[in-house]
């Protein structure tokens, strides 16, 4: 007879593959009482599982989606490598937002994979190639995930490092958060040495050591907001936009790595003439504030267009 732990978990998996299950057929596949059905029934709900049941003898169990939180969940082989696979590509990606949401789960996951799946996901990182954009480094899902297991346990790291010029250095830092934007992930850490606030370009940590030391964080900062003004300052010129959507819509118009937002807009580009492109193709009402030379651009920009589609015009 298996244990009840085993039995439990084989009990959930067979409720979720069916609609409905009679007591007596859940007996069967577990080889055990109807009484026992009843009581693993009632254990399972005591640790959050939402199962209905119908009452007489024709009455079944079925799970349901009442629960009021997140119940163990049972995964045979292929689902748990199907799972850690898309956590992988979803956190690689950024598919699902700026947070760290999808490195966490897949931190989690891998401490609980067996050592033949964990194998197997390593031979599918083997094999994978991804492509990058003309202007991409490739950032290792290794280091991300070291990078990641820092952040969450906060861990004072040694950062081994490439910086703008290419020039290997190594930083002990205190990490906070990773910030994913555009198509890149940014690692948010305080220098030790100089007692300030970075941010840490992830494809270029060639590597993440932890020396079991705690991070000191005192007041981080939003990291988000701390990575947004740094991709905004570069930029030789801005233009400030009153946008009149609420703030979620101008976020969508108007990426965090493009620019800042708050009851206006700021938005970074070189030339007047670039921006004045760019503010066109947000397709939405807008008034540019300043500079004079952005609204100018934009005049004329609108002006050709008008005049290139005049219906009274010769040749049209």
């Amino acid at each position: 007879m298996i244990s009840t732990s085993a039995r439990l978990l084989r009990l959930v998996s067979l409720l979720s593959t069916r609609s409905s299950w009679t007591n007596s057929e859940l007996a069967e596949r577990l080889y055990v009482t109807e009484r026992t059905v009843r009581r693993d029934i009632a254990n399972l709900r005591e640790l959050g599982y939402a199962i209905d049941s119908d009452p007489g003898p024709w009455g079944g169990y079925r799970l349901s989606g009442g629960s009021s939180r997140l119940p163990p969940l049972s995964l045979d082989d292929e689902e748990a490598l199907a799972v850690a696979v898309a956590l992988r590509e979803a956190a690689l990606s950024g598919v699902l937002g700026t947070d760290q949401a999808a490195l966490s789960a897949l931190l989690k996951l891998q401490s609980l994979l067996p050592a033949h799946i964990a194998d197997r996901l390593a031979e599918l990182d083997a094999a994978f190639v991804h492509t990058p954009r003309s202007d991409e480094r490739l950032v290792s899902p290794g280091v991300l995930l070291e990078l990641a297991t820092a952040c969450r346990q906060g861990e004072h790291v040694r950062l081994s490092y490439r910086d703008r010029q290419d020039r290997a250095t190594v930083r002990d830092i205190d990490p906070h958060r990773l910030v994913r934007t555009g198509h890149r992930w940014y690692l948010v850490a305080l220098d030790v040495a100089r007692g300030q606030w970075h941010t840490f370009r992830a494809d270029r940590v060639t590597d993440a050591q932890p020396t079991g030391q705690s991070a000191d964080l005192v007041d981080p900062p939003d990291a988000v907001l701390l990575v947004s003004h740094m991709l905004t300052s570069g930029y030789p010129l801005y233009a400030t936009v009153r946008v009149p959507v609420p703030l979620n819509q101008a976020l969508l118009l108007i990426p965090r790595n493009l620019g800042t937002h708050a009851t206006l807009v700021t938005v970074g580009g070189s030339t007047p003439d670039e921006l004045a492109t760019y503010l066109l193709g947000l397709a939405t009402p807008l008034h540019v504030l300043t500079p004079v030379s952005v609204r100018t651009a934009l005049h004329t920009r609108i002006q050709t267009l008008l005049n290139a589609n005049d219906p009274d015009a010769p040749g049209n």
